[in-house]
This record gives structure tokens, C-alpha cells and sequence, in this order.
């Protein structure tokens, strides 16, 4: 079971275990938004609940700008598991422009990408193919890719994270 975590002013910071939310709310360094289904956890110094949510008592700076590492099935998931090119379902990536011809590994470069595609694509770019994106590929936005672990989470979370979308 895991728990979000909110900063002071109310904005997702990160997802952890309930263990980790039950020792900040008993350490009065959080305190309990949402509570988990009814079963309570039980210590010597009285009874919680179980946290889907807390609220830290004190505001944690956080960086301005959460860069969010690039990998292939973040790709895959910002693309929603679509070819870039064709549509059907994907299930590689693809640089745009190659890496032979000096393409990074960016989320400006990389889209997902069927198996033919790929194949057919070769090291060339869509341009020499005659073909067009179906999407501009840019890095994601949003709760849901700088709070790790939120894509897989509780529906009681989604009221907070969407606050901050």
C-alpha cells in the first residue's frame, strides 16, 4: 500500500510506502488527509489510520523545474503506446533523427514506435521516407510524470493531483 505525500500548500511532492507515511504522521512531521480503507494500525502509543494521503507540517522547498529523466517506456507512455508514424500499437522507440547521424537521446528525438516502422524506418529520417509524425514529440508535462509513482495511483489521489495539473 503507498501514500501520497503533499507539501504544506497542498502540491503532490511524492508517492511512498505506508510504512514511511505512518512514521512521519507519528513523529507529528505529517498528519492524515485521506484514510485507506478501515483498518487502522495499531502501536503502543494509540491507534492510525491507514494514510492514503498526508500533509507535511512543514513546507519542503522543491527545484523550480523537475526534469524528468528520459526513458523508453516513459516514451512509450507519453505517446500512449502509439506508433508515431503509423498509429498501431507500439512497442519500441524510434530515434527521429538518428543516432548515426548524431540524434540524442531526448524527448524532443524519441517516439514510440512499432516493431515494422522501426524496421522499414531504418537510419533514416521521416523526411527521406516520405513520411510525417503524427505527434511533435516534447518532454511531458504535469503531476503525474515529476511525482514518481503517481501514474499507478490510489483514485483518492486524483482530486490532489489534479489541483496541481
Amino acid at each position: 500500500m503507498r501514500t501520497l505525500v503533499l507539501n504544506a500548500g497542498y502540491e503532490p511532492l511524492a508517492v511512498v510506502s505506508f510504512r514511511r507515511a505512518i512514521v512521519l504522521v507519528m513523529n507529528k512531521k505529517a498528519s492524515v488527509v485521506e484514510c485507506a480503507v478501515d483498518d487502522p494500525v495499531w502501536a503502543a502509543s494509540g491507534r492510525f489510520e491507514r494514510p492514503a494521503v498526508i500533509v507535511l507540517s512543514r513546507y519542503v522547498r522543491m527545484p523550480r523545474a523537475r526534469y524528468t529523466p528520459v526513458t523508453r517506456r516513459g516514451v512509450l507512455r507519453r505517446d500512449g503506446n502509439r506508433c508515431g508514424y503509423c498509429g498501431k500499437s507500439a512497442s519500441t522507440i524510434d530515434h527521429v533523427l538518428p543516432r548515426s547521424r548524431g540524434g540524442k537521446n531526448s524527448w524532443e528525438n524519441l517516439v514510440a514506435c512499432c516493431l515494422r516502422c522501426n524496421n522499414v524506418k531504418s537510419d533514416r529520417t521521416p523526411q527521406e521516407m516520405g513520411w510525417e509524425l503524427r505527434l511533435t514529440p516534447a518532454p511531458p508535462r504535469g503531476t503525474g510524470w515529476t511525482v514518481r509513482g503517481s501514474e499507478r495511483g490510489d483514485p483518492r489521489w486524483e482530486p490532489y493531483l489534479a489541483m496541481a495539473a
